[in-house]
């Protein structure tokens, strides 16, 4: 498309009663702006201009690479906020489209059929309307009185009692003919409340005889701005909708969709099931045929295939294939399951690598550990990784055997194959093949050869 695109994204949103800019207030895990960056992106424009000004350097960071900010210094109305993009936009494509950084549902697929019935039509601004079950608060679709030519649009604090009757109402995106929109733009009034509106474009080009042209959307979810918490959280549960019905349609199971959350940035693999009150967030990525939930929380995580979650916490974790946990368990941040690994319920791994095959039941602690192919984890198993100034790491040797209720008391190595008794303090190194055990523990045995420490 031979086309230029300006999203507006400088106003504060007083109604969200936030510190935090508008247009970033999170949607699914991501800024709301994001989501309008996507659909302009899909359209592939020849330029792509951000107007900021509340939170300026905020929104300017989320806005990303690839995208050209200016700034409205003073918010004088949606009029005044295009004219800002001007020097950067002015004869780049022959079309702009004006968007909106707090209408993060709108499709990509809408856009496109609003162009080309701009194109179709020869108009020199083309609008979204749409026809709403309530337009309090949306400017009316003016028309002649055969309803057909579009005369213009009145901001409801500005209309008359016959106009506000009105059912048809604006979806504030725009486009408009490069060379008409500029020049126009600068004709614009100054409202009694100081601003510029955009859509008094539409009855100045029908003043000229120009054509005007409104474009029906089909789901009026996609024009919603969201300018309250009412309608953030309305927006939250359509894009809820959309997620969920995209990765049923991919192969994924989703037992409870109504309760089940996934984030925008989450993947999932076929024929992975996902049980009731599970939340999946952030850059978590799950492979297939796993198993999650009910109740589970995955955070910025990635599971590889046929791993199985169950009401328990995993975040800033991998879990590798065919590894588990739960129920009550928690992997924090740097924990890193192997192939196959068991972690039972109320475990719980931090910072620590647990080789192919371990087994650690329950009730055990493991942080700053590294744990070796087939060792098993006692229940009520204790690293005391930190002595109130440092962490320090614990090593277990693969096959190692550590007896309930251990406390290693790190730094230790545990040798390949040792064990530990029930209730052993291991306040020392265990040699490979050693049998330990008491507070503190003692070597009471050795591999064939080798003399044990006495007790």
């Amino acid at each position: 498309m031979n086309l230029s695109i300006v999203i507006l994204a400088a106003g504060q949103g007083t109604r969200m009663k936030s510190a935090r800019p508008k247009v970033l207030h999170p949607l699914a895990g991501r800024p709301m702006l994001s989501f309008v960056l996507d659909a302009a992106r899909a359209l592939e424009p020849a330029s792509l201009v951000v107007v900021i000004g509340h939170g300026a350097e905020q929104v300017r960071q989320a806005a990303g690479e690839g995208v050209t900010c200016v700034v409205q210094a003073e918010q004088l109305g949606t009029g005044h906020a295009v004219q800002q993009a001007e020097a950067a936009l002015a004869g780049r494509a022959e079309h702009v489209l004006v968007l909106y950084g707090d209408t993060p549902l709108i499709r990509p697929e809408t856009l496109r059929q609003l162009v080309a019935y701009h194109q179709a039509e020869g108009a020199v601004a083309t609008l979204l309307t749409f026809r709403p079950d309530d337009p309090t608060g949306y400017g009316r679709i003016v028309r002649d009185v055969e309803g057909r030519r579009l005369l213009g649009i009145v901001e409801e604090k500005e209309a008359t009692p016959q106009q506000r009757a009105i059912g048809e109402v604006s979806g504030g995106v725009f486009c408009f003919q490069d060379g008409w929109l500029w020049p126009n733009l600068a004709r614009l009034q100054r409202h009694p409340g100081g601003e510029f509106y955009l859509t008094d474009l539409a009855a100045l080009a029908a003043g000229q005889g120009e054509a005007v042209a409104g474009f029906p959307v089909a789901d009026p979810l996609e024009v919603i701005g969201l300018d309250n918490r009412l309608k953030l959280a309305q927006a939250e549960a359509e894009m809820r909708r959309r997620i969920n019905e995209r990765w049923m349609q991919a192969g994924v199971t989703l037992i409870h969709p109504d309760v089940t959350y996934i984030e925008a940035e989450v993947e999932i693999g076929a024929d992975t099931v996902i049980w009731p009150h599970t939340l999946l967030q952030g850059r978590t990525r799950i492979g297939q045929g796993c198993i999650l939930g009910p109740g589970a929380v995955i955070r910025d995580s990635t599971l590889g295939d046929r791993c199985r979650v169950e009401l328990s916490v995993v975040e800033g974790a991998i879990m590798e294939e065919e590894s588990e946990i739960g129920p009550f368990g928690h992997l924090r941040q740097g924990a890193h399951l192997g192939p196959g690994v068991h972690l039972g319920n109320f475990g719980e791994v931090k910072n620590s690598y647990l080789g192919p095959g371990v087994k650690m039941g329950h009730f055990s602690y493991l942080g700053d550990a590294t744990v070796g192919a087939g060792a098993n984890i006692g229940a009520g198993t204790i690293t005391c990784n930190f002595d109130g100034r440092r962490k320090h790491r614990t090593i277990i040797g693969e096959r190692a055997f550590i007896g309930s209720d251990t406390m290693l008391v790190a730094p230790v190595e545990i040798g390949a194959g040792a064990k530990t008794g029930a209730g052993s303090v291991v306040t020392h190194d265990l040699p490979a093949g050693a049998v330990a055990y008491g507070v503190p523990a003692r070597v009471k045995s050795l591999p064939e050869g080798e003399e044990p420490e006495v007790g």
